[in-house]
């Protein structure tokens, strides 16, 4: 059938018009890179990778990136990114080095170099001012070291403090996870000690097992110990993250299921929250603070879920939101062992999930803190991820903490 040029010219406006909304809704637009290390590699990198993502600011769906690049090591455990997102760190603990790469406008990774430390790498930071790398290390006696940082490179140790209890000199500490507070005044490494606390396994001290050490940091990077310094916190921390405004921070304990508060008073000393510990979800393993500093996120890895807090702005205690369901519960894919909120538009949650070799997303609600599942989570990613952080993309502007 010969179509008259009036209809043939119909048809053609309707095709144009359908293959117009088509691109349109298929036209996504990055808001964040998501980076995540894998504990082991293949295709193009061999070991550990590093896996990039690009987050869609409309519906928080991830998509694969720029290529991905070895992580420098075979077991990567932790990341960390300078305060300009210029800069990335990646711990390998197999071959106890930190390996810096600098980061491109498109997410692409160039190493470019690296140190190795006198044991396992657990946990790395960089503080706010971006002129010292913070690494705790350690599988039988735990350690902090400080290293210089000069426009993202990593320099020379500038200090060094063994993380030890009065008393208990000859147990075993294992370092679990490390923060600063932003306005640059102090660092904090949680730590377990072995010797008080070894499921399945020989108990020889009788101290308490799970500690916080807090460092005040002075001119020229000089660490001073805390006033109070370590401080007790439960059964086995297992991470902590300092709130934006330096005046709170968080601790999980995995084996006691609980989140421990701390407020933070004479620049560095560590004072338990009231009405503390509260309760998380089993055997909690990570914890971040949304850019506005009035929300708390943890993940929970023996019930694959996320447990969302609202912070009351005075005191720093956490209360326990409810989503719109009225359930509490916020399902991941399996053993979520990393979470990170972005730093863009602080409206996306994620976690890297080790047993589900997946990224869990969701949508935060920035007037309630509840969480509902993104667009078609939980995304494929590496074997076995064990952390990942967010850089935001571009020119958009960050969060503002306004408590």
């Amino acid at each position: 059938m010969k179509l008259s040029k009036p209809s043939q010219l119909v048809l053609v406006s309707a095709i144009g018009l359908l293959v117009a909304t088509v691109l349109t809704a298929c036209q996504l637009v990055t808001v964040d890179f998501v980076y995540l290390v894998g504990s082991s590699g293949s295709g193009v990198a061999s070991g550990g990778q590093i896996q990039v993502f690009a987050v869609d600011s409309e519906t928080g769906a991830l998509r694969t990136g720029v290529p991905s690049v070895g992580s420098g090591g075979n077991t990567p455990v932790a990341l960390a990114v300078s305060p300009d997102y210029a800069n990335l760190y990646v711990a390998n603990s197999d071959n106890d080095s930190v390996v810096h790469f600098s980061i491109a406008s498109d997410g692409t990774l160039t190493k470019k170099d690296s140190i190795t430390l006198p044991g396992p790498p657990v946990a790395v930071a960089v503080n706010q001012g971006n002129n010292y790398l913070y690494v705790a290390y350690g599988s039988a006696t735990a350690s902090l070291a400080e290293y210089t940082l000069s426009s993202g490179a990593i320099g020379s140790a500038v200090a060094t403090e063994a993380l030890t209890l009065s008393g208990f000199a000859g147990d075993t500490l294992i370092p679990t996870g490390i923060t600063t507070l932003p306005n640059n005044a102090a660092v904090y490494v949680s730590a377990y000690d072995k010797s008080a606390y070894n499921p399945g396994g020989t108990v020889s001290s009788s101290a308490n097992p799970g500690w916080v050490f807090g460092f005040g940091v002075g001119s020229g990077g000089a660490l001073t110990a805390a006033a109070g310094n370590p401080y007790q916190t439960g059964v086995k921390p297992s991470a902590l993250a300092a709130d934006p405004t330096s005046r709170f921070v968080y601790v999980t304990d995995y084996a006691s299921n609980q989140l421990v508060g701390f407020s933070v008073t004479s620049g560095s000393t560590l004072n338990f929250i009231i009405s503390g510990p509260f309760r998380t979800g089993s055997e909690p393993s990570s914890v971040v603070i949304d850019p506005r500093a009035k929300y708390v996120y943890v993940s929970n890895a023996l019930d694959s879920s996320v447990t969302a807090y609202t912070i009351d702005l005075s005191t720093g205690i956490p209360s326990t939101v409810v989503n719109v369901t009225g359930s509490q519960i916020n399902a991941t894919d399996s053993e979520p062992v990393s979470i990170s909120v972005d730093p863009a538009l602080g409206r996306f949650v994620y976690t890297a999930n080790y047993l589900g070799d997946s990224i869990s997303g969701f949508q935060l609600n920035p007037n309630t803190g509840a969480l509902q599942p993104s667009q078609a989570t939980p995304y494929p990613a590496e074997s076995h991820p064990t952390a990942l952080l967010m850089v935001p993309h571009g020119n958009h502007s960050l969060e503002a903490t306004t408590p």
